[in-house]
C-alpha cells in the first residue's frame, strides 16, 4: 500500500482534491458572501487613491459615451440610428458590464495566484467576485442612463419595460459569468492569450451594434455580414435593452430565447469546464 493510498484509508485528503461537481457547487453557495466581499473591497481598492474615488464608476463610461457620440454621430451622419442618444448610451454602458466581466474575468485566477496557494476555497469564487464587482460598478451607470432618458424622452419614457431590465440584467449577469470563467481557466493555462484580450474587446464592441443600427447598415435583409451579427449573443443584449428603454426600438422573443440558451448553456459549460481544472488553480507547472 502506498503512502497515498494508506493516508486515504484513515481519512486523510489530498491538499487541494478537487470534490465532486455537485458537492463543489454547494461550497461555492456557501461561500458566496465571500465573493461578494472580495468584490467590494476590489472596487475600493480600484479607485483608492484617486481623487474623485467611485465616481469614476460612471464619469469614465459617460465620457467614452459621449466621445463615441460624437465621433460616430459625424462619421455616420444619416445612418446614425434613430433616438442616438438613448441608443448609444445604452449600448455603451451594457457593452461595458460585459468587457469588464471578460477581461477581468480573464485574469481573475492569475492576478489572484497568492490568494489561491494560500487559502482553500472554491476558485470559482474569484471569477464570481469580478462579475459582482462589474455589477456593483452598473448600478450608478444605471441611474445616469434612467435620467438621459427622462431628459431626451421625457417622463413618458418611464413604462414597464423598464422592470423588464432587472431579469434580462440577471440573465446577462449569468452569461458574463459563464464567459469569466471560461477565460478564467484558459489564461491559466496559456497567460500569453491575455495579452489578446483588448483586441477581442474591441473586435466585439464594432460587431455587436454598441452604437449603429443593425438595418440602416446593412439595407440588405440577406446580407451575410449582418446575418453573422445576429448570433452575437452581446448584440441581442443591446437590442432587448434599447426595446424596453429607447423610443422607437421593439422587443423581438426570438432574442429572449437566443439569450436564454446562451447564456445557461455557456454557464453550465464554463463550470463544468473550469471545475474540471480545479487542482491546478496556483500550480507552477
Amino acid at each position: 500500500m502506498s503512502s497515498e493510498q494508506y493516508a486515504l484509508s484513515h481519512g486523510l485528503k489530498k491538499v487541494g482534491a478537487r470534490p465532486t461537481l455537485f458537492k463543489y457547487i454547494r461550497e461555492a453557495f456557501s461561500r458566496i458572501d465571500f465573493a461578494y466581499t472580495l468584490a467590494s473591497y476590489g472596487n475600493e481598492a480600484t479607485n483608492a487613491k484617486s481623487r474623485l474615488g467611485s465616481w469614476w464608476n460612471i464619469l469614465l463610461p459617460t465620457i467614452q459615451a459621449s466621445t463615441y457620440g460624437l465621433i460616430f454621430g459625424l462619421i455616420l451622419g444619416a445612418s446614425k440610428p434613430d433616438n442616438f442618444l438613448p441608443f448609444l448610451f445604452t449600448g455603451v454602458f451594457l457593452f461595458g458590464f460585459f468587457q469588464g466581466s471578460f477581461t477581468n474575468g480573464a485574469s481573475s485566477i492569475v492576478n489572484r495566484s497568492g490568494l489561491v496557494r494560500s487559502l482553500s476555497f472554491p476558485r470559482v469564487l474569484l471569477p464570481l467576485s469580478v462579475i459582482i464587482s462589474q455589477a456593483i460598478a452598473l448600478i450608478p451607470q444605471l441611474l445616469v442612463l434612467a435620467v438621459l432618458l427622462v431628459v431626451v424622452q421625457g417622463f413618458g419614457s418611464i413604462t414597464f419595460g423598464w422592470l423588464m431590465m432587472v431579469p434580462l440584467l440577471a440573465v446577462m449577469f449569468i452569461f458574463n459569468f459563464g464567459v469569466a470563467m471560461v477565460m478564467a481557466r484558459i489564461t491559466v493555462h496559456v497567460q500569453d492569450l491575455s495579452k489578446l484580450v483588448p483586441f477581442f474587446n474591441r473586435v466585439l464592441f464594432y460587431v455587436s451594434g454598441v452604437f449603429f443600427s443593425l438595418e440602416k447598415i446593412f439595407t440588405d435583409p440577406d446580407n451575410i455580414w449582418g446575418k453573422l451579427i445576429q448570433f452575437n449573443p452581446i448584440f441581442d443584449f443591446l437590442n432587448l435593452a434599447r426595446g424596453y428603454l429607447v423610443h422607437g426600438y421593439s422587443v423581438r422573443p426570438e432574442e429572449w430565447i437566443s439569450i436564454l440558451i446562451w447564456s445557461f448553456g455557456l454557464a453550465i459549460f464554463g463550470l463544468v469546464f473550469f471545475w474540471s481544472a480545479e487542482e491546478r488553480y496556483g500550480r507552477e507547472d
